[in-house]
Order: C-alpha cells, then sequence, then structure tokens
C-alpha cells in the first residue's frame, strides 16, 4: 500500500492556503501560520480587526485611492495574516521565539519588523514580490527565507 504522504513544508504551506480562504480582503486573500518543531502554534488571515466592518461591507480604500500593490500598508482597514497570527499567539500566551512562518505571500516590510521581534528564525512563502526594506531587514536579522513551490515541491533560499 503507498501512501500519498505530504513533506512538512507541503503540509504546512496547504494549510496557509486553505487559512487564507477565511479572508475578507477584496484585492489579495493571504493565510499564515506559525509552527515550532511541527507544531501549529497560532493562524492568520488578513482582514478587518475584530468588530468592525470588513471591506466587503465598506469597500477596498487601497482601490479607491488607487494604491500600487506593496505601497501604503497603512492606508488598509485590514490587519495583514502574519500580524494576526502573532497577535493570535500573543492573545493565547504562546511565545514564537525559534518558530517558522508559512503564508501564501511574501511578508511587507511591517510584517517582517514584526516577524523579526517575535523572534521567528524562518519564512516560507508561496508567493514572492519585490520589497527591498523588508528584504534588507531580514537579511540584516538572520532571519532566512525560502520560496516553496506547491507544484514541484522545490525548495529555493530567498535570503
Amino acid at each position: 500500500m503507498s501512501l500519498d504522504r505530504p513533506d512538512w513544508h507541503t503540509y504546512f504551506m496547504e494549510m496557509a492556503y486553505l487559512i487564507s480562504k477565511r479572508s475578507t480582503c477584496l484585492r489579495r486573500k493571504v493565510g499564515a501560520l506559525i509552527v515550532r518543531n511541527n507544531q501549529i502554534i497560532s493562524t492568520g488571515y488578513n482582514g478587518a480587526p475584530k468588530m468592525t466592518p470588513h471591506c466587503s461591507e465598506t469597500g477596498c480604500l487601497r482601490a479607491s485611492l488607487n494604491v500600487p500593490s506593496g505601497e501604503k500598508h497603512e492606508l488598509c482597514r485590514g490587519v495583514h495574516a502574519e500580524q494576526n497570527a502573532i497577535i493570535q499567539s500573543a492573545v493565547n500566551g504562546n511565545s514564537l521565539k525559534g518558530s517558522d512562518l508559512y503564508c501564501t505571500h511574501q511578508p511587507c516590510s511591517i510584517c517582517a519588523k514584526m516577524l523579526i521581534n517575535a523572534e521567528i528564525k524562518a519564512i516560507y512563502v508561496a508567493n514572492t514580490y519585490e520589497d527591498k526594506l523588508a528584504r534588507q531587514l531580514l537579511e540584516q536579522a538572520g532571519v532566512s527565507v525560502f520560496h516553496f513551490d506547491l507544484e514541484t515541491r522545490e525548495l529555493t533560499r530567498i535570503i
């Protein structure tokens, strides 16, 4: 009998995509999970803060202002998936020191700073985009970043 058992990277990246389905963002659905020793610590997806209207109700501020992708992150009602994963860990009293982040998309510079200070040791992403400051900060902090292609299961070091 042959088992089609996924390796850990595939398992966690597929979970990140499942988590992204909870996103309420109108522009991009992002999912993230933080793991340590192959155990899930927390998850997050992008969307409006708790107890506030979702963008599907209010409309997308970034779209209405024609803000390009990767710029002016503060002009958004949403909390990023990585931020929500960090917040959920804090709410539940779990340290992230020495953990790994799996995310459908590469973190922006704001999220990179938070991940560095949360002492995340490695980041695995399925989709990349150019954010020079995020890359510079992660490199300076010694955080390893990898691109993981779900289709080929190929792992490529970015930083």
